[in-house]
């Protein structure tokens, strides 16, 4: 049988044989497909995916200084810088490139953590303006206020930097200084501070009661900040609570779920939270659901370092909660922001969509208008005073001045407010440092300037104007100090 098929035109090849057939067969043909795709005409790339022409520039400048800059170039770099200067393109403040070490400090705000002065900042007209300090933090203890301008780092100038660029600058090791140059609003000279910088926890919930009132602020909104504010308000309820000031002054924003969990809690539910509109213009409302309540009579506090998730808390609360705003008009952000990570670590973080409050308006650079303006003393934008810095008798100086202000807002009598340390001068000083153990040397440095400081915030908090409108909006009985009370009738 074997021979008569061989004379019939067939023959037999072994196994073996046959393997070895097709794989040179399936060789050869991956060779011509590639032939085709890398020499035939237009009709043999449309096989894969379609050129992406409009990176046909962007190719022949990157191979253009591969090729020919004077230097070696990095790779890496380049295509980062390329990255960038996209989402520079956009004009937009908060869409930024963060490489690989600027990806894990972004990533370090929303966790436990961080090591730096504890402040938000934000690009805006190709300069770095603080949102907000973070409470406690190396920088509210300097003086750090909303509004400042961010001039210089450690004497380099940061202007054209992104917000992440000079993040990390800014930030650094638990212990070591940074001098920032301050340009501050209604200042004529610009400031310099130095601040020590460690680690920043981030607590976000802080909560007191006064008689039947609880106060609770919340400072951020972290990836905790629901479940501490549930522990809060659990507490205060112990306590017995039966009226409630929610505080998100100075509260630069954060995650937006976390915003939505707690403005929940003061929502009817089926009611809008806020409103999602995405680059077509489709709005999805974001509605309250079932879930627990907070009942009791409730004011809110915001001012202008309330941003972002802190207006769709303070929106939110407004048009859909009934809830009262009390202080100044709050930041204006209103947009969405998600991030994309890379498989090298870094990553971008770039706009999405608008945010709208409930009733469907956009705050964007607007702000959310308080229901009852109040606002704080003069005193509470008094500039900061270096404790590095040694003042005595005779000298003539700005900070001298700021220290006379606050030597006399706390009821001892320097004399004239003019920047001369006068005798006087040193007479106050020296009642100060008696009556706060401190040692009695009339000269004003060191721990004697971190009292200074410490007793006029503490003073604040005693006569907060917005706290104690707030109290009042609640039926509290509250005694306004006098020189407050008339500044804000």
């Amino acid at each position: 049988m074997e021979e008569q098929n061989e004379n019939r035109g067939y023959f037999k090849i072994k196994k073996f044989q046959l393997i070895i057939l097709t794989i040179l067969l399936v060789v050869f043909t991956a060779g011509i497909t590639t032939f085709a795709l890398t020499f035939g005409d237009e009709k043999a790339v449309e096989v894969g995916i379609p050129p992406r022409l409009e990176f046909d520039k962007l190719y022949e400048a990157y191979d253009q200084l591969q090729n020919e800059y004077y230097t070696d170039v990095n790779q890496e770099e380049l295509v980062n810088g390329a990255i960038n200067g996209m989402l520079d393109a956009l004009e937009d403040p908060y869409s930024d490139y963060m490489s690989v070490s600027e990806a894990e400090q972004f990533n370090q705000v929303i966790s436990s953590s961080f090591e730096g002065i504890g402040a938000e900042i934000q690009e805006k007209d190709g300069y770095i303006i603080v949102v907000s300090p973070i409470k406690g933090s190396p920088a509210e203890q300097a003086g750090l206020l909303p509004n400042d301008k961010i001039l210089e780092v450690d004497g380099e100038s940061i202007q054209g930097m992104s917000s992440t660029e000079a993040v990390m600058l800014i930030r650094g090791e638990k212990g070591s200084d940074v001098s920032l140059t301050i340009e501050r609003p209604g200042t004529s000279e610009n400031l310099t501070i130095t601040i020590t910088r460690d680690e920043i926890p981030i607590q976000t919930v802080y909560s007191e009661m006064k008689d039947s009132t609880a106060i609770i602020q919340i400072t951020s909104f972290s990836e905790n900040t629901y479940s501490e504010l549930l522990e809060a308000l659990d507490q205060a309820e112990s306590e017995g609570m039966e009226k409630l000031i929610i505080d998100v002054r100075q509260n630069p924003g954060g995650l937006l779920d976390q915003a939505i969990e707690i403005a929940n809690l003061f929502i009817p539910e089926g009611q809008n939270i806020l409103q999602i509109e995405d680059r077509d213009g489709v709005k999805t409302p974001v509605v309250a659901e079932d879930g627990r309540k907070i009942t009791v009579p409730t004011v809110m506090l915001i001012d202008e370092g309330s941003a972002s998730a802190s207006e769709i808390l303070a929106g939110a609360a407004k048009e859909s909660g009934a809830i009262e705003l009390v202080g100044v008009k709050t930041f204006g952000k209103g947009t969405v922001q998600t991030t994309k990570g890379f498989n090298d670590g870094s990553n971008m973080k770039y706009t999405t969509s608008k945010w709208l409050t409930p009733d469907g308006n956009w705050i964007h650079e607007t702000g959310i208008e308080p229901d009852h303006v109040a606002e704080l003393p003069n005193y509470a934008s008094l500039s900061y005073i270096n404790p590095d810095e040694v003042f005595k008798e005779g000298d003539v100086e700005e900070e001298i001045k700021v220290a006379e202000e606050v030597l006399t807002i706390l009821g001892y009598e320097p004399g004239d407010i003019d920047g001369l340390f006068s005798a006087e001068t040193t007479d106050s000083l020296l009642k100060f440092q008696s009556e706060n153990s401190l040692e009695e040397t009339g000269v004003l440095e060191g721990e004697t300037t971190y009292q200074l400081m410490t007793a006029l915030r503490s003073k604040l908090k005693e006569d907060d104007p917005q706290i104690n409108k707030a109290r009042e909006l609640l039926g509290d009985t509250v005694q306004f100090p006098e020189q407050e009370k008339s500044e804000n009738e």
